[in-house]
């Protein structure tokens, strides 16, 4: 796989990815633009033969060595037709995963055809003591949980989350500024009552005042919720 990903290589995205990804060793960047990884991840899943060989012998050889097989190897998860092979691969890739566009890129499409199956699952990593595996799990709370299938228990396990590390975190606030977004009166009351940190709360309604979706009135509403 790195042959092939060094054939689409772009110096100049390499450059400009090792200044948004700190926690990555820039030395580990090859350069390889989202789009040409999508293209890259669709054909390798649908490989036959030998070449397919070649995919499940890379998705089993883990760690990897570049950032841009890590991104593949989400890309190739992404794809994943069956449900508990996907739920598979992502609990054995999630422990490797160590930055947040690897973390928030990795999206199967096939989570939204078992709810129930997946909610379990983010229950578990949200227990996790691996700052990426909650951050995935807060994400698919958000991904998949804040329209017909929320429930008034999910961003009380969001707001249960208790960490230190910047990156779950910042998640954390992603996740209330889009449940304020799509379900404002269910989610206020996180705001209202304090129930993050201070750092957390504030980074929420900064997030959410930058949101489309939410109302002049409730921006300036929630502007007069920052703390100190």
């Amino acid at each position: 796989m790195k042959k092939e990903l060094f054939k689409l290589q772009d110096i100049k995205y390499r450059d400009f990815q090792k200044k948004l990804i700190p926690t990555v060793d820039p030395e580990t960047i090859i350069g390889v633009r989202t789009p040409e990884m999508r293209k890259l991840a669709k054909r390798l899943y649908k490989a036959t033969g030998e070449e397919a060989k070649a995919v499940e012998a890379f998705l089993e050889t883990l760690p990897h060595e570049y950032f841009d097989e890590n991104q593949l190897h989400a890309f190739i998860i992404s794809e994943e037709k069956d449900f508990n092979r996907c739920i598979g691969l992502v609990e054995e890739f999630l422990p490797y995963v160590d930055n947040w566009a690897t973390c928030d890129q990795m999206s199967p499409k096939v989570f939204k055809k078992d709810k129930d199956g997946l909610l379990l699952h983010v229950r578990k990593w949200l227990e996790s003591d691996r700052t990426y595996t909650v951050r995935f799990a807060i994400g698919m709370l958000m991904e998949h949980f804040l329209n017909e299938d929320f429930d008034p228990e999910y961003p009380e396990l969001v707001a249960g989350v208790s960490s230190d590390e910047y990156y779950v975190n910042m998640m954390i606030a992603w996740y209330f500024a889009t449940a304020l977004a799509k379900q404002y009166d269910a989610v206020l009351p996180y705001i209202e009552g304090e129930k993050l940190d201070v750092w957390t709360h504030n980074k929420a309604i900064q997030k959410a005042r930058e949101s489309y979706r939410i109302t002049p009135e409730q921006k300036e509403y929630l502007k007069t919720l920052k703390r100190k």
